[in-house]
């Protein structure tokens, strides 16, 4: 059993080195585009050697001093703890040594899952953890964050979290919202060489524009360290599966401490003896309590998030697995989700010509002002795709590449409704360009066309649009003042014309959209983008939608019943913005359903963070998106959720499987240590501490390794999710489970009343009812592994550790027989074959009679209804 959790938490500390590993080295290094040089590699060593580094949490207390502390206080630990010195007390040295030996492997087993676990939870951590783009080397580079150092030079644009503290060196139309250490949730605008706002603090998160600024303080000596202060730090609440399976164990705690007291009384009034019938009380104690349950709950969650990780999805939060399985709609976006994000620039409208030409056409001179004014209106070094294309066909189509010539002087970023933006440059002899790009409908509105030129442009729009592109207006103004507007709907635009885009579906994401409709998922896409190119798109990807597209304006207008029934009825919402898209997140909660919600940028922090599942793109998602996200989507993979809802699914029902087993295992050695002590029989100590611990010790692989390393059952992908709210557990469950113990208990008694009309004694007697039991164990563990599909079936179900768990099971047992010196120890005799035979046969009929039940289950379901028929 250590060796097999050794390995387990080994693999996932060791693969997740080597991700991050992999995850640095793969750090890209680019050009600088900025005036500033940075630090050289030498001028970083010694800044560090100096300043330290920029590690938020200094952490020096022992973590195996709380996990010992754990596992020392354990109840478990101090059952063993008592029974031992009751068996030392009482003279009974072997049995003392025994209890000793299972208090240290109890003790490890425990200390080692303990601290593996938590080194394993801190390894995912450090590999979601966000990165920076620093100058260094005169060269722009992208480091985990903890590697910045003082005198670094950091590039933060919009979207992403300030790394350090320091203080501004380049700003364009920069605004920064420092609530996490002020609790002031407002926009700060800052400014170059001012005594009292041109520092930036870590935890920061940027609004707008971008920022160059010199590191001053890193780690713990920056504002945020000062004051103890980490977004990791935010304890989460309790699950709901948590919270049952806690409530769960406390009762049956409570019922071992009753059964206890009653033993211990009974066995006091017949005997006087106090340690006698204290160590009687003490062995029914130990086979009440459930402490395998915990276990299970946190190995299945530590272990599922491993397996994700390498299927390259990076869970933040274990518990966010439970909810995996529960899910019942997936909210996404469409533009690197269910497309390739590459955003090939594929037609242009040119107002002027009335134009719409293909690429081959592109060298007309109003074509080319047409481009060039849209590159200007996107940022000077783009990271976005549609932007990073119009870089380049300008550079492909101009004569004269103009950018070195013009300065960068203001910027009124991505806002309004519809969104737009706008860049203002300048040359040395004053001319200046300023350039809008944006949703079309709002640049046509500014550009004061008459209704017939803008009923023109908008069949423009629609027929780009109903071929899948992303369509964007251009426009262009003149502004000789010194003092800007203050929003860029005061400027008086010019239209120039219509740039659309084409981003094709992903190859993959029509088989992924089916994936989820047999999984009983609904999947509704969220988008900036327009209804008529959202809806091209989708239906090229084989999106299902039986309601047109709503906009976010035509959302707002509806009244709260309304609302409520086209967010539940519509699967495609177009021109959203952040507040519409929290609304329908939480319109959806309150539905009852399960959500989750992919997002990249900064405007979809608040309905990420609102959503049961927030799942963030790895490669292209903000740091804010990430942040607020509890699911990590490594390669902008869309597919890898349908294998997160899966793993969900079989988390959840292995854990079942698991629990239920506990539950009917632990009846039978209740009852069968509890009857015979209660009623008298003749050998009213049938089983010591030792035998229990013993058969804790095949329980616990059984349900933690065995039943964690079951596969997916089949179908499971084509049943509905489960509500989150059900009860883990229900009543008809819990009473299979509980009819399933009592029965094999029966069996024991038979077994043991078999014995005592065979005239053996206590010894054999024991060995028996020993033997029946433990055979018991191996064919439930079979039997559980579903509670639908026949032994047969589920034999065919991969699990490479289930014959080993169960053969060293087996052997055990041979060994405690047949060996004399554990026999001796165990006070057990060699069986006959024939004995062997009927407590086998016992043990097997008491659990085999399932598969008569399931085959029961089978037939229902499999039955067709009058109206299927029909």
């Amino acid at each position: 059993m250590i060796a097999t959790i050794i390995c387990s938490f080994s693999k996932l500390i060791n693969y997740a080195d080597k991700l991050k590993t992999k995850f640095q080295l793969n750090f890209s290094m680019a050009a600088n585009p900025y005036p500033f040089e940075g630090l050289s590699d030498n001028e970083v060593v010694v800044s560090r050697q100096k300043n330290g580094d920029n590690s938020l949490q200094k952490n020096t207390n022992n973590a195996w001093l709380g996990s010992l502390k754990d596992a020392v206080t354990e109840p478990m630990f101090l059952l063993l703890v008592a029974c031992t010195v009751i068996y030392f007390s009482l003279g009974e040295t072997s049995e003392g040594f025994f209890m000793l030996g299972a208090i240290v492997l109890v003790s490890t087993i425990s200390f080692y899952q303990d601290s593996r676990s938590k080194k394993a939870l801190e390894a995912l951590k450090s590999f979601s953890q966000a990165a920076a783009n620093v100058i260094r080397n005169n060269q722009l580079a992208e480091i985990s964050v903890d590697e910045v150092v003082v005198g670094d030079y950091v590039v933060v644009s919009e979207g992403e979290l300030v790394p350090a503290d320091g203080k501004v060196k380049q700003i364009n139309d920069f605004s920064i919202n420092e609530s996490l250490l002020t609790g002031e949730a407002f926009a700060i605008h800052k400014e170059l060489n001012t005594a009292d706002n041109s520092e930036v603090y870590r935890g920061s998160l940027v609004q707008s524009g971008q920022c160059i600024f010199e590191v001053t303080a890193v780690g713990v000596h920056t504002k945020l360290g000062q004051i103890g202060k980490s977004l990791q730090e935010i304890e989460t609440e309790k699950t709901p599966l948590q919270l049952q399976i806690e409530n769960f164990v406390k009762k049956m705690a409570a019922v071992g401490i009753v059964v206890f007291l009653l033993i211990w009384g009974i066995n006091y009034f017949q005997s006087r003896d106090i340690l006698a019938s204290l160590l009687k009380g003490l062995t029914i104690a130990m086979s009440v309590l459930p402490e395998e349950i915990p276990v299970a709950f946190a190995t299945f969650m530590a272990l599922g998030a491993w397996r994700l990780m390498q299927q390259g999805v990076i869970v933040k939060q274990t518990q966010t697995v439970e909810a995996l399985g529960s899910a019942t709609v997936i909210c996404t976006d469409k533009t690197g989700t269910i497309t390739e994000n590459k955003m090939e620039l594929h037609r242009i409208y040119v107002f002027e010509t009335d134009q719409t030409l293909a690429p081959q056409q592109w060298h007309e001179a109003a074509a080319q002002r047409l481009i060039a004014t849209a590159m200007w209106a996107s940022e000077p070094v783009p990271f976005d795709p549609m932007e990073k294309a119009l870089h380049e066909i300008y550079q492909r189509l101009a004569s004269v590449d103009e950018r070195p010539l013009y300065k960068f002087i203001h910027e009124y970023p991505l806002s309004g409704k519809p969104p737009m933006m706008t860049h203002i440059f300048e040359n040395e002899a004053h001319q200046r360009i300023v350039a809008c790009k944006g949703a079309p409908e709002g640049i046509i509105q500014l550009a004061q066309l008459s209704e017939k030129e803008q009923s023109h442009c908008r069949q423009k729009i629609a027929t780009l649009a109903s071929d899948g592109l992303r369509v964007l207006g251009v426009g262009i103004a003149s502004y000789d003042g010194e003092v800007f507007p203050e929003e860029q709907q005061d400027f008086s635009f010019k239209f120039l014309g219509l740039v659309g885009f084409y981003d094709p579906p992903k190859p993959n994401i029509g088989h992924v959209f089916k994936q989820f409709y047999d999984a009983g998922i609904q999947v509704k896409i969220i988008t900036g983008d327009n209804s008529l190119t959202t809806a091209a798109i989708a239906k090229q990807a084989h999106f299902r939608s039986s309601t047109p597209p709503i906009t976010g304006q035509e959302l707002l207008q509806l009244d709260a019943d309304t609302q409520a029934r086209k967010i539940a009825e519509t699967s495609i919402f177009t021109r959203m913005f952040p507040e519409v898209k929290l609304k329908i997140i939480n319109t959806l909660k309150t539905q009852h359903q399960i959500v989750g919600m992919t997002g990249d940028g900064v405007n979809d922090g608040p309905a990420l963070k609102a959503a049961h599942i927030g799942i963030a793109m790895g490669k292209r998602g903000s740091e804010i998106a990430k942040q607020a996200s509890s699911l990590i989507l490594m390669d902008d993979d869309f597919g890898k959720m349908v294998d997160a809802v899966a793993m969900g699914r079989k988390i959840y029902n292995n854990l079942k499987k698991a629990i239920q087993y506990i539950i009917s295992i632990h009846i039978p050695i209740i009852l069968t240590v509890a009857i015979p002590l209660i009623l008298g029989w003749a050998y009213p100590a049938i089983f010591t501490p030792v035998h229990v611990i013993f058969l804790e010790l095949i329980m616990g692989p059984t349900c933690s390794i065995v039943y964690e390393n079951e596969p997916l059952e089949k179908n499971s992908m084509r049943q509905p999710p489960r509500p989150l709210t059900d009860t883990f557990l229900s009543l008809k469950e819990l009473s299979i489970s509980i009819i399933q113990g009592f029965i094999i208990t029966l069996g024991t008694l038979m077994a043991y009343q078999y014995a005592l009309h065979q005239g053996y004694d206590e010894p054999l007697t024991r060995t028996i009812v020993f033997t029946t039991l433990v055979i018991a164990n191996v064919f439930l563990t079979l039997v559980n592994r579903s509670f639908r599909e026949s032994l047969l079936t589920s034999f065919q179900y991969k699990n490479n550790l289930l014959l080993g768990i169960i053969l060293l099971t087996v052997l055990m047992l041979f060994a405690l027989i047949y060996i004399p010196l554990f026999a001796d120890f165990f006070q057990l005799s060699p069986l006959s074959s024939k004995d062997l035979g009927i407590a086998s046969a016992i043990g097997f009929l008491a659990t085999v009679w399932f598969e008569i039940y399931k085959w029961q289950k089978r037939q229902k379901a499999d039955k067709p209804t009058p109206h299927s028929i029909s």
